[in-house]
């Protein structure tokens, strides 16, 4: 008993507060504590089994996106609710008071931050409900403006909870908007050339794309830039005012690929066996299931220096890499065949030379 007068005592003498009032304190904020691990691994548990029965995937997502603001919110609210039954001077409860608010806006916008990466909400929703088709760059690129303007209006309204002037801030930024443009005239175009490659729709994430020298498939697009994998399984950082400004191959919209070469057989070779294999490789193009038949030619091109060249042109019916270059593949074993099979031999660059006068050999030597 003494004990527990003499801790009163020194509470009343350093801090001002009696010490039931801190012992009541403590048990609120720990009773919050057991509350939030409660909350977290069965109430949540709880929740999840009623949304995983509706058939909307929407409750589900909420319930994700703020789970872990309302665990972090129930800690919180047992510090505010502790430090509020202590008695401190009314100057300081409006100073927590304005913490706490503050908090719940953090907590608002951390809930509204997660739920605009759920792509199911922001583009299924909207497809399904007003036969909107988005494509696949709109999708991080709206989440990100959308998480942009959250953050944006969270930090405002903080602001205006410790009574800072947003408005005179706004009209600074609009004074000094015109210094600002010219500084970041680069940032700038490379933000609109991400909204006209948005709106022109020239690619979308997952695509095989050529621009300038950088091929490869499309990873990401930003606000500055857009992120390019090549064969090479580099990573290219390329930026938006650039992109718009350069002439873009999309070989994944187009669905087919085009294989062109010359293939040169030896001048010794009669006319019927070049006919022949003309024809036997025409045949074969036309019957290869992965050769489409719109576009097919096989002609005997050109007297070469060294060679006979027959031109071939024609497309795979895949723009994928790897199947392209499987289809290439064997189409070349087929051509081999038909030249075996044709008694027919490959050229290779070679010079002849002619003596206009027959030589001697010297049999002494």
């Amino acid at each position: 008993m003494e004990f527990l007068i003499k801790i009163n005592e020194l509470s009343k003498t350093y801090l001002n507060i009696p010490a039931q009032s801190i012992g009541i304190a403590l048990g609120i904020f720990l009773f919050f504590t057991i509350l939030r691990r409660i909350f977290s691994k069965y109430i949540i548990k709880l929740i999840s089994l009623f949304t995983s029965k509706t058939k909307s995937q929407v409750d589900d997502d909420i319930l994700r996106a703020f789970q872990r603001p309302l665990a972090s919110f129930i800690a919180i609210l047992g510090i505010y609710l502790a430090l509020m039954y202590l008695p401190l001077s009314q100057a300081a409860n409006i100073t927590i008071t304005k913490f706490f608010r503050a908090y719940i806006i953090i907590m608002i916008a951390w809930g509204l931050y997660n739920l605009e990466g759920t792509y199911i909400i922001l583009h299924e929703k909207m497809q399904s409900k007003f036969n909107f088709k988005s494509n696949k760059i709109l999708k991080p690129f709206l989440t990100k403006a959308l998480r942009f303007i959250t953050i944006a209006i969270a930090i405002g309204i903080v602001a205006q909870e410790f009574d800072y002037d947003v408005s005179g801030f706004v009209a600074g930024l609009g004074l000094g908007g015109l210094a600002v443009a010219m500084a970041a005239k680069d940032t700038l175009a490379n933000v609109f050339g991400g909204i006209v490659i948005i709106m022109d729709k020239p690619f979308d994430i997952g695509d095989w794309i050529k621009s300038g020298d950088t091929e490869g498939v499309v990873e990401d697009i930003n606000f500055r830039s857009t992120k390019i994998r090549t064969f090479s399984k580099a990573l290219v950082t390329v930026p938006n005012s650039k992109l718009v400004d350069t002439p873009i191959f999309n070989y994944s919209r187009r669905g087919i690929r085009r294989i062109t070469f010359k293939l040169g057989v030896t001048y010794n070779t009669p006319k019927e066996k070049l006919k022949g294999c003309i024809y036997e490789i025409e045949r074969m193009l036309n019957e290869h299931p992965q050769v489409d038949k719109e576009t097919i030619f096989v002609k005997f091109d050109e007297f070469n220096d060294s060679s006979l060249d027959i031109f071939l042109y024609f497309f795979t019916n895949t723009s994928n890499w790897e199947q392209y270059l499987n289809i290439k593949q064997d189409i070349n074993f087929k051509i081999m065949d038909i030249l075996e099979k044709e008694g027919v031999s490959v050229a290779f660059p070679s010079n002849s030379i002619y003596f206009e006068n027959n030589l001697t050999v010297d049999n002494k030597q």
